[in-house]
Formats: structure tokens, sequence, C-alpha cells
């Protein structure tokens, strides 16, 4: 067994298997027709018949509401938890789930206080009459909130958080990959549980089709089902008229989980992609991973912060890309997987709403999110790749008669001038003779076509042909450049002419006619040495 060189080389030789799957989501329950001040006023006055709208009329559903969670808690002889400020409530629940042994049901209750929008009743005077009335306004107060954690027999572990003040929004938080294993487990294929995820399968395809198969409906099927369980505010008359919960998305977490055949694989890979893609955060770098167009300037700026940020867990590192308040977290799970996710928390920023039936789209964007980022990963770590293109380019080419083709030295005068010359004749849509390439090639020697024979030309032509660089039109003596030669040409004529000549004229003019960054560095670096080099002598 080899040992990676790379991060292509890991990507292509040393994944066993991998899965996508949606991971953590995070909803909102709400009522639609509860979220303004008229749909309220309707509430009370046109359905329950009232004859105004306060939170004096809200009061009694709330002690009611609350009285039923309790009743609910001692007729299930369950748990009722007082949760302390800073508690990790996830920790909790794991020591409730391991003692747990049904295939499901509640875990336990609890209970904390937080910040959450409510509606107050306000006194209005009308200016007419001199009259007074009750107006609802939109207002912030810390309130009681009760987390009910169960385990369904098809998702596993969840939660659901209710508001206790009217119009008791809740929050619905489930596990896409716990989903996953519970199906994997229904139709009857094996595997090795990895922490949310899987370190082992059967049967891989088959799994991967479960993972596709999780959708809104499923998710809102979860809903109904232990709306049904818990208690809730609302009376079945009240779902009758219209009054039901929906389900809109707060936060969404794509996963891609790729199993490594021994964890030093996943180590070369994260040494490499740690220590050079510290600028994979810049807007340049993240439009290529989002595919979004990022403006930097004018008033039509793109908003939000684009960053990279390396986070040191322990001895475990990880990569995180901000894009507005969308996130990637890459890092070596249980140092068995490289695992990338996509956490979207705002599906507006890629135009689009937050409702549940909007998941199918933002599971291609978060998904493509990830394979992009390891696109340009690899792009930016394929230096083996990269060297063997560069060798196969200017290698000579020994064909199957034995017959020896030169390679396109990088630096030779000719080989730029061809390379130059092809990149004119791109935008030709018939292609070029040899008479027409040996017309451009004259002037970027510096000679005149005379100078330069059928026979040179033919030459040139068959060291483009056998590097793949050029291809001849079928039934004709035209050629047309291939996709393969223009990205050659066009960067080989680049380094040669924009960085090298240019960077070499910087360094070596005596007497520059401006201060040079690189020049300075340059300076730098030979003080440098030549300090070196004399301390090393002294120590001698």
């Amino acid at each position: 067994m080899t040992v990676a060189r790379s991060v292509a080389d890991v990507l292509d030789d040393h994944v066993v298997f991998e899965v996508e799957s949606i991971d953590r989501m995070y909803l909102n329950v709400w009522q639609p027709r509860l979220a303004y001040g008229g749909g309220v006023q309707g509430f009370f006055v046109g359905h329950r018949g009232y004859h105004y709208a306060s939170t004096a009329l809200m009061d009694p559903m709330t002690k009611a509401f609350v009285a039923d969670i309790h009743g609910f808690v001692a007729a299930r002889g369950l748990e009722l938890v007082s949760f302390a400020k800073g508690q990790r409530k996830d920790d909790l629940a794991q020591q409730f789930l391991a003692r747990f042994t049904d295939d499901e049901g509640v875990l336990f209750v609890g209970r904390a206080q937080e910040k959450a929008g409510v509606w107050r009743t306000q006194r209005r005077y009308s200016p007419s009459t001199g009259g007074s009335y009750a107006w609802l306004v939109r207002s912030t107060a810390f309130i009681n909130f009760f987390y009910f954690y169960c385990v369904d027999a098809d998702f596993g572990p969840f939660f659901l958080k209710f508001s206790t003040y009217f119009p008791y929004t809740a929050k619905l938080c489930i596990n896409g990959n716990e989903w996953a294993k519970r199906q994997a487990a229904k139709a009857g294929i094996g595997y090795e549980p990895l922490d949310n995820g899987f370190a082992s399968c059967d049967d891989v395809p088959a799994v991967q089709q479960i993972c596709d198969r999780l959708g809104p409906s499923h998710i809102d099927a979860l809903l109904r089902k232990w709306l049904r369980i818990l208690p809730h505010p609302f009376a079945p008359e009240d779902e009758t008229a219209g009054y039901r919960y929906e389900l809109s998305i707060l936060q969404a977490e794509f996963s891609l989980t790729q199993m490594l055949d021994r964890p030093v694989s996943g180590r070369i890979f994260f040494e490499q992609v740690l220590h050079d893609n510290l600028d994979i955060g810049r807007p340049d770098q993240i439009s290529l991973i989002f595919n979004r167009r990022i403006i930097r300037k004018g008033r039509s700026k793109t908003p939000g912060r684009f960053r990279t940020r390396v986070i040191t867990d322990g001895v475990i590192p990880s990569l995180h890309v901000d894009y507005k308040t969308t996130k990637i977290k890459q890092y070596h799970k249980e140092g068995r997987a490289l695992r990338t996710e996509t956490t979207i928390n705002d599906p507006r920023e890629f135009g689009l709403s937050k409702r549940l039936t909007n998941l199918p789209a933002l599971r291609q964007i978060g998904f493509t999110a990830n394979r992009r980022l390891l696109g340009v990963q690899r792009l930016h770590h394929n230096p083996i790749r990269g060297a063997q293109a560069f060798t196969e380019l200017t290698a000579p080419i020994i064909t199957d008669t034995g017959t020896r083709i030169p390679g396109l030295r990088f630096g030779d005068a000719r080989v730029h001038a061809l390379l130059q010359a092809l990149l004119i004749h791109r935008l030709l849509p018939h292609g070029f003779t040899n008479r027409e390439l040996r017309t451009l090639i004259a002037p970027l020697l510096g000679t005149t076509t005379e100078h330069i024979t059928a026979g040179k030309m033919t030459y040139d032509l068959r060291r483009l042909r056998a590097h793949g660089l050029i291809t001849r039109i079928p039934r004709t003596r035209r050629y047309q450049i291939t996709n393969t030669g223009l990205g050659h040409a066009l960067l080989f004529t680049h380094a040669h002419d924009h960085l090298l000549r240019t960077g070499l004229a910087e360094t070596t003019d005596p007497d520059p006619p401006a201060p040079s960054r690189l020049r300075a560095a340059d300076r730098a670096y030979q003080t440098a040495f030549d300090d070196l080099a004399h301390y090393a002598h002294l120590a001698a």
C-alpha cells in the first residue's frame, strides 16, 4: 500500500468510500397566519369571536399549555430538567440516550429561559374621539422554553423546543445521517456507525440512495406525528380553521464523508491544505466554490464576511471558510474520515425562501459547494500531476516505431513563438495551414517567411500534434488547436512573458527606474543567505 503524496493523491487513491447526506437541520415551526398583527387580530376576533385582541386573551392559553406540559411529564414519569446557564444540552441528552432502551419515546423534558419575540398590548388613543383602544405591538422578553428530547423510530434522536408565549412558535432539530442509519437497518444493510455517519457499510450505493430520499415530506410527517403525541397550545378546531404549524429552514448542514484507508492519508491531506489554503476565503476564491459573483466595491458590493480560519481543538485542526452567513467546515473526523460540511444559515443568500419546499434546491447548493471546495484544493495541491504534465509537454516522445519526436522546451524562443501563434489561430473557425502558421511565426522570431521552410514548419506541426496541442481536421490539410493546447499555450506564454521576463528584469536591472517589491525581496534574500554563510563559516 502506497503512502499518499498530495491532496489529489489522497482523494483519488486513498478514499475507501464516500457518502453525501443532509446532516443537522434546525427548522422553525411557526403559524404563518399569526406572524403579523392583523393575523393575531383575526384569530381572536374573527375565529374565536372576541370583541378585541389583547394579551389578556393569550394568558389563559399560556397557562393551559404550561399545565398540559407538566401533566404530560407527570403522566409519563419523565424528568423535568431546568437547564443551567451555559450548560451543553446535547451532552445531557447523550446521557439520557445511553440509558434509553426503547425504539421510540421521550427521553426527558428540559426548561430554559431565553430571549424571544412576543406580542404586547399597548394602550393608544384616538385623536378624533379621544377614546382609548388596545393595540398589539412586537417586543422581546426572556420567557420559558420547553425542550422535548425524543427518539423517533425513523429519525432517531431529535428535539422540539416550544415557546410558552403566543403564538407559541417552536424549533425542530433533526439529523439526516441518523435517519439514514435507521433506514439502512430497516433495509437489512449492515454497517458500522461513525459518529454522525457511516464508518463502513455492506452496500454503499444503496445507502447513498437512502440519503438521497430524505426530503420535505419525511420531515413534515415527523412534525405532524409528534404534534399529535406532545402537548401543544392549539385546539383541533384551530387547526381545522387553518391555524396550522408550518416548517421553514433556519439552518441546514450538507455533509460529504469520505472514509480513508488509514489515518496517515488524512494527516497528509490536512498538512498540505492547512499550509497553503488560508487564502481560500478570499472573494475571488470563494466565488469558485459557491459559483456566485462577488462585487467588492461600489454601491452594489456583496455584503458579508469572506474569510478562512484554522481552528485547533486539541491536536485536530479544522478548516473553516465563510461566505456571508454560510460556512464550510472541513476536518479529520475521528482520525478515519475526511469530513466536508456546508452549513447554510440563510437560504435567501442564494435567492431562495426559507420554506421547507426549497430543501432540494438547497441540497444541490450545499453538496456542490463541498465538491467545489475539494476541486479547488485539488488544483492547488497537485504538484505530482503538474510535474507529469510539464514533463509530457517538454520531454521527447518515442513512437511505437522508435521515432523520436522532440519536446517543446520551456524557454526556447521557437517554442514560444509557436505557442503565441496558436493563441492567434484559436480564433479561426476553420483552422490554419502550414503556410498560415509560417507567416505568423517569422516576425515572432525576427526573421522572414523565406527563412522558414515548409519542412521546418512540418517538423513543428508534428511536434505540436504529438504532444496533443493541435489536431488535424479530417480530410484536409488544416489544423485546429485543442482545449489542452489552448490551456498549455496560455500558461506557458503568460508565465514566460509576464512572470519570468518581467521578474528577471526587475531583479537584474542595475539602475531600475522605480523601486520594486520583488527587487527589495530579492536583495533581502541575498543578504540573509550571505549572513547565514558568514555565520556558518565562523562556526566552522
